[in-house]
């Protein structure tokens, strides 16, 4: 493969034919292996990563970077995978829109597609940001994530926003997207797929009070009786909506009971049929970015069980990740973006999170990704 990919006029044109709205940016100058510019050593921002585990156990996480310290015009993606349990990685690929451009990419997200293809998936923004349509959509699709050599295919362009959350694959086999249009009317959008990613369209979205609209980050699951719920985030912590008709519509978002900062939460079903969530302090107190904890419901949601402390620091955040076939359960966040730079992934299993402590012997906790020390001052960075 070419180091630098651009993508063809056919993959464009089915993109779009996809969509009512084509992208407003062309695609990254830049999707491949790390340039120089993108060395760990030049890097005075990390942070939001997402964590995907094949079939065979390799781990695959992506974040995003800059060497300017904050979320700017200088971010880029960066894809990392272990094939020894997270004991050593390697960054395979990034993907930079324009180098020292007015563009970014962001807000990543990796998954394991029922299809078992990988789904790198990222926003791209012009700055300034000037609202939802300023905000693409792209896909990189790696064919066999069981591998470090895998073959991987051009970026293709899915839709307007940004999706830094799990999708998941309703019963009726439909893939769902959750896309966020920030600041706007039905901003927790369902995206959704008939024919196993070819084409996505938006079914439907639930809407944000407009005094507690941000930054939606919002995740679906579907509950048993088949409908959907959806937790997003909002300025009071997080808010919750239900849909009957498979995400066409949906109730208005009310407060939800689960207290929490307004930041990034993970929540997933287990393979023993109950809900795991990942959030900041216990489910009835609101702390800040501190005390990440993982909690089990048995009963979809309606009461959560236990208690695993995984990370009790101030400036921890944003969880995410994936359960693995032999039952462990691997999840990823950030730590001191600015500071230490930290990505991290703990381990454990659903006991362990019952019994609030580690019991099954698979609890590893502050496992390093990378650390990314280098780049701009701040102070030099604003000159």
């Amino acid at each position: 493969m070419k180091k630098t990919l651009v993508v063809s006029t056919v993959s464009l044109l089915f993109a779009a034919a996809a969509f009512c709205q084509p992208p407003k940016a062309p695609p990254p100058e830049h999707a491949g292996p790390p340039l120089p510019r993108h060395a760990v050593t030049n890097r005075a921002f990390t942070g939001i990563s997402s964590l995907a585990v094949a079939p065979n156990g390799r781990l695959w996480v992506t974040w995003y970077a800059g060497h300017t310290p904050g979320e700017d015009r200088n971010n880029y993606v960066v894809l990392a995978t272990s094939g020894d349990g997270g004991a050593t990685w390697k960054e395979l690929l990034t993907v930079d829109p324009d180098g020292g451009g007015q563009r970014r990419t962001f807000d990543p997200e990796v998954w394991i597609a029922p299809d078992g293809r990988l789904r790198w998936i990222w926003s791209d923004r012009t700055m300034p940001h000037s609202g939802v349509s300023s905000d693409a959509i792209w896909m990189i699709v790696l064919d066999d994530p069981a591998s470090e050599s895998t073959a991987w295919h051009p970026p293709v362009y899915v839709t307007q926003g940004v999706m830094m959350c799990k999708p998941i694959v309703l019963s009726s086999g439909e893939w769902a997207l959750p896309v966020c249009t920030w600041y706007s009317e039905n901003s927790s959008k369902m995206v959704v797929s008939t024919d196993n990613g070819k084409t996505w369209s938006v079914r439907g979205g639930a809407n944000m009070p407009r005094e507690d609209r941000c930054f939606d980050e919002h995740m679906f699951v579907e509950r048993k009786d088949g409908s959907i719920w959806c937790l997003s985030r909002a300025k009071s912590g997080i808010r919750e909506a239900v849909s009957t008709d498979r995400g066409a519509t949906w109730s208005p978002l009310e407060p939800s009971p689960i207290q929490h900062p307004s930041a990034r939460f993970f929540i997933t079903r287990l393979l023993s049929g109950n809900l795991l969530l990942v959030k900041h302090g216990p489910i009835e107190r609101k702390t800040g970015r501190s005390h990440l904890m993982a909690f089990v419901s048995k009963d979809d949601g309606r009461r959560w069980e236990g208690g695993l402390m995984l990370d009790e620091r101030n400036g921890v955040s944003y969880p995410d990740g994936q359960q693995a076939a032999d039952g462990t359960i691997y999840i990823t966040y950030d730590f001191d973006r600015i500071g230490k730079r930290h990505i991290l992934f703990s381990t454990f299993r659903e006991e362990d999170v019952l019994a609030g402590k580690p019991i099954s012997g698979a609890v590893r906790l502050r496992q390093i990704v990378s650390e990314g020390p280098g780049g701009v001052k701040r102070s030099e960075a604003a000159k």
